[in-house]
């Protein structure tokens, strides 16, 4: 049977079989050239109307935007419900309409009877996307067009980052443009800062100064540093007024309380002391830390106190009864630092492990992980105005936004390892690099108005100039620098400087994307 089967195959040329072939391909692909062929307008409706229930039955009863050409249609009175209409004028947050429910045809003009059609809701703003384009239709003069961008902003969309894209209407004939010509967002200019210039060096300490902390009067600021020892110096003359002795190894991290006379200080001795400062001497001390103690920082309402260690935790301290009420673990590596805020989420860390927290000092868990750095995050600043943030890495400068940590914008171009930050009410932010560079950055913007190297102490080598640790005093008109030259550098603003004399070197550009 197999035999016979064989010898009923009909046999064909090689030519038959390839014209064969090429019938075939060419019967598959004929509705893609064959563009005379007749569609069925009675199939071509049924299938429309299929795939509009199908799809789009929960909006088919909204208005519908025509391909950013034709307004908000005005449909009958008994589908528009609750809609109520004015008179043009009344309201600003009205857009015009015509009277006609879908005007389609050319040359269909505003007329005395023109309506004013209420906005449609969040939820109509993203049906109107669904609408089918239709065939593109001459436009009179006389009409204007309504993107989604246009719709979103008047009908109060979440969505306002970007501006609204610009519609190119109308060409010289009269006709309707096939694209649309977007303008390109621009960089907006920034706020004018004066530069700042070096005003004071202060040394006295034999070791690399490790942090600083101003007094809440005012009157004096206090340094660490890796002699072991915690000075006190006179702002406005910048002479030693005392010496405190105690840690036995770098101090770093000091802050001063705003609600009793008490200064703390921690080190790479594992100690967290507070110290009396009407009697100069250690009244508490605070026992937990595994491992060197990085940074300190006080909460602005409640006795409590944060510090942070390369034991890759924060332990939450009570001031009076020397308990360690919480202990923040989820970093895996050395937590750089600490901020305290009256508003959540409270406690803020920074760690090597590239991550930034956010915590619920309540319940001492992790209300929020940032993981946008890819290096270690060494420093953070809270804006003393705006609720938002910013963090320092060898990556990148990141601004974020409180309470979930959103991010708004990258500071790129201090190419070192970012020690410190600091930020004053005027929307100047400070970073300190372990090369000894200082930038100084417009908030806003992320402008970087100035740079700073400063040459370091006679007797030092230039490798020895980095910075440490920079803080605004309480007026905002200094300027505070721990340097790795033993020295203290003091800054203030150049009195004499003008937008003519320093200009902003600032030229329109595309804006930034927001890398992450």
């Amino acid at each position: 049977m197999l035999i016979a089967s064989k010898r009923d195959v009909q046999k064909h040329s090689v030519h038959t079989l390839v014209f064969r072939s090429l019938k075939r391909t060419h019967d598959m692909f004929v509705s893609d050239h064959a563009k005379s062929i007749a569609l069925d307008d009675e199939s071509h409706k049924m299938k429309m109307g299929v795939k509009l229930k199908a799809d789009y039955s929960a909006v088919l009863h909204m208005p519908v935007l025509k391909e950013g050409t034709d307004r908000v249609s005005q449909l009958p009175g008994s589908m528009l419900g609750h809609q109520s209409y004015t008179q043009p004028g009344d309201d600003p947050e009205y857009l015009i309409t015509g009277t006609h429910a879908y005007p389609s045809g050319p040359g269909v003009a505003l007329t005395a009877d023109t309506k004013m059609h209420r906005n449609p809701s969040e939820g109509g703003v993203h049906s109107m996307a669904l609408a089918l384009p239709p065939s593109q239709a001459r436009l009179d003069v006389s009409r204007t067009a309504s993107s989604v961008g246009d719709i979103h902003r008047h009908a109060g969309g979440a969505e306002r980052s970007h501006p609204p894209s610009t519609a190119s209407l109308l060409e010289a004939g009269g006709t309707r443009n096939s694209t649309l010509a977007r303008k390109a967002p621009t960089m907006p200019k920034p706020q004018w800062h004066p530069p700042w210039k070096l005003f004071r060096v202060i040394s006295g300490h034999l070791g690399w100064v490790r942090s600083i902390a101003v007094e809440p009067g005012n009157q004096w600021f206090v340094t660490g540093s890796a002699d072991r020892t915690i000075k006190i110096w006179d702002l406005a003359s910048g002479k030693l007024k005392l010496s405190l002795t105690g840690h036995i190894s770098t101090v770093r991290g000091v802050a001063v309380s705003n609600r009793s006379p008490y200064l703390f200080s921690c080190g790479e001795d594992k100690q967290v002391k507070c110290w009396d400062l009407e009697y100069n001497k250690v009244i508490r001390h605070y026992h937990g830390h595994l491992s060197a103690v990085y940074d300190i920082d006080l909460h602005p309402t409640i006795d409590v106190l944060v510090t942070c260690s390369r034991d890759a935790t924060a332990r939450v301290w009570d001031i009076r009864s020397k308990a360690n009420v919480h202990t923040l673990t989820g970093h895996t590596n050395t937590v750089a630092t600490v901020r305290c805020q009256a508003a959540e989420p409270q406690i803020i860390t920074g760690s090597h492990d590239s991550t930034i927290r956010l915590w619920d000092l309540i319940a001492g868990k992790t209300r929020a992980t940032l993981t946008n750095h890819k290096k270690s995050v060494r420093t953070l600043a809270l804006h003393p105005r705006q609720y938002t943030f910013a963090s320092g890495s060898a990556d990148n400068i990141k601004q974020w936004m409180f309470p979930d940590g959103n991010f708004i914008q990258n500071l790129s171009g201090h190419n070192a390892i970012i020690n410190t930050l600091a930020v004053n009410s005027d929307g100047v932010l400070v970073s300190g690099a372990d090369n000894g560079t200082i930038h100084m950055w417009d908030w806003r913007t992320g402008y970087n108005f100035q740079r700073i190297h400063a040459a370091v102490q006679p007797g030092s080598l230039d490798s020895e100039s980095g910075i440490f640790a920079c803080k605004f005093d309480n007026s905002e008109s200094r300027l505070i620098c721990a340097e790795a030259d033993k020295t203290i550098k003091v800054y203030k603003e150049d009195d004499t400087a003008t937008e003519e004399s320093h200009p902003v070197n600032w030229k329109p550009e595309i804006l930034k994307r927001k890398r992450f």
